[in-house]
């Protein structure tokens, strides 16, 4: 009877414990789903940084508005173009009181109310400055979109950089883990062959020291992780908790020759076309020193009135209610030209135009920095393309020495350190793998900056293991 309640007991606690267990299971598998839901709805994906940071970055709201400040003065410009319309009114009202006295001569007084409105109507026929004033502001609203667009592409291109370098993180603390792992395990083979009197406590204290220093390098790929994660919120001004892709993938290929490139890079590069556009702001500022020497040529329209009440200058008693009203209207043409000054203007223009030269030395020192870039952007690449398929293989031939090295420790006929050796030189294929596909992805957007011609996409789904 006792054996029979012991064996229910039993029977009754496995199937309560299995029970339990199956709940906690399926309440991590429950978790593991909400949070990878999470992290879905979270995700950004490289195609979205141009979005977030067009949507964001404050750098580039406060550019906007420059844009919008120069594009208003660019109207303003243009305004002066119209009639100007200009009402004064003197006294409003006026109120006049006094007495004169004169010897020969009756004496008389004044008090009166009055209000004198004038409308002046003006339309310049020719004005010798109007014409370059113009030209100046539509140059320079140019040169306000530039700015914008090229500080636009650097954000974005720098984003990129940034996210390429968290892929890179993420990479690393896997590589690290991986490597972290390898030691865990050879420290116990390690303790296993001491136990069974077939190894030596030097080899123990060896596979100790590796993973001592394995730990470590995993937790500062860790904090650069986080580091390089908060350089990335920064620039795309994200407050809520984000992720990425962390599988690195090349991003694409580049199929343009060097010279297409060159050619492309010198014909679209903003900060030239911002070079030529200063020179012609200048040359149009000079040209202004000459033309304020040239006569200016208007025509005016004053209509004027005034209206009274009271007397003004009566010998008589004053009359209160007597009032009384005029208007004069005339049309003019008017002329105005300032002859000489001395030759003031003349060499204001030839100051400016000095100035405007200067332009063209850094048009050219532009230019053989672009073109500088460029091919060592080009160079890189093809750098890193080789780099690419060299570590690959490495990473293939370490993982095989280190099996073999394995395998040659477990029957005694190597070491621990040749283990120990082996992993580590896998450790550094793999990460010279990942620094390759990264300094790669980097040397392509760095390229698509340089000469606004798109990457290739075609391989984005082949990812480097």
């Amino acid at each position: 009877m006792l054996r029979k309640l012991i064996r229910t007991s039993l029977i009754t606690f496995f199937l309560l414990f299995d029970s339990h267990n199956a709940s906690l299971s399926q309440s991590r598998d429950d978790i593991k789903q909400i949070n990878e839901k999470k992290e879905q709805e979270n995700l950004i994906s490289y195609s979205e940084i141009n979005t977030i940071i067009l949507k964001n970055n404050q750098e580039l709201k406060s550019l906007n508005e420059l844009v919008l400040s120069s594009k208003f003065n660019l109207n303003s410009e243009l305004a002066k173009r119209n009639p100007s319309l200009d009402l004064t009114v003197n006294g409003l009202p006026q109120y006049q009181k006094g007495r004169t006295y004169n010897s020969n001569s009756g004496n008389t007084k004044t008090s009166q109310l009055s209000v004198n409105p004038s409308l002046q109507l003006k339309l310049d026929i020719f004005d010798p400055l109007r014409g370059n004033e113009i030209k100046i502001a539509k140059l320079n609203y140019e040169i306000a979109q530039n700015n914008y667009d090229i500080r636009k592409k650097d954000l974005i291109q720098e984003a990129k950089s940034r996210y390429h370098e968290l892929q890179k993180s993420y990479q690393d603390v896997l590589n690290k883990e991986i490597a972290l792992d390898l030691s865990i395990q050879s420290l116990k083979d390690a303790e296993s062959k001491l136990e069974t009197g077939i190894g030596t406590k030097f080899e123990v204290l060896e596979a100790n020291a590796q993973l001592t220093r394995d730990r470590q390098l995993l937790n500062e790929k860790k904090i650069q992780q986080k580091i390089n994660e908060l350089a990335l919120r920064e620039i795309l001004n994200i407050k809520k908790d984000f992720h990425i892709e962390k599988k690195q993938a090349l991003k694409g290929y580049w199929n343009y020759d060097l010279e297409t490139i060159l050619k492309s890079g010198i014909q679209n590069n903003l900060s030239l076309k911002n070079t030529s556009l200063q020179k012609k702001i200048k040359q149009n500022q000079a040209k202004n020193f000459l033309n304020a020497n040239k006569p200016k040529i208007f025509i005016s329209n004053t209509f004027s009135s005034s209206f009274t009440k009271g007397d003004s200058l009566t010998s008589a008693a004053i009359d209160s209610d007597e009032y009384g009203s005029s208007y004069t209207n005339t049309i003019s043409l008017n002329f105005s030209w300032n002859i000489f000054d001395g030759g003031q203007n003349r060499n204001s223009f030839k100051s400016q135009m000095a100035s405007a030269n200067e332009e063209n030395f850094s048009y050219f020192n532009i230019q053989n920095i672009l073109e500088s870039d460029i091919n060592k952007a080009h160079l890189n690449l093809k750098l890193n393309e080789a780099k690419i398929l060299s570590t690959l293989d490495e990473v293939s031939s370490t993982k095989e020495s280190l099996r073999l090295s394995r395998l040659r420790y477990e029957v005694g006929i190597s070491t621990l350190k040749d283990v120990l050796i082996r992993q580590k030189e896998l450790s550094d294929a793999r990460s010279k793998n990942i620094d390759a596909v990264y300094k790669y992805n980097l040397n392509l957007d760095q390229l698509e900056r340089l000469t606004f011609l798109k990457i290739n996409t075609n391989c984005t789904d082949q990812s480097i293991d």
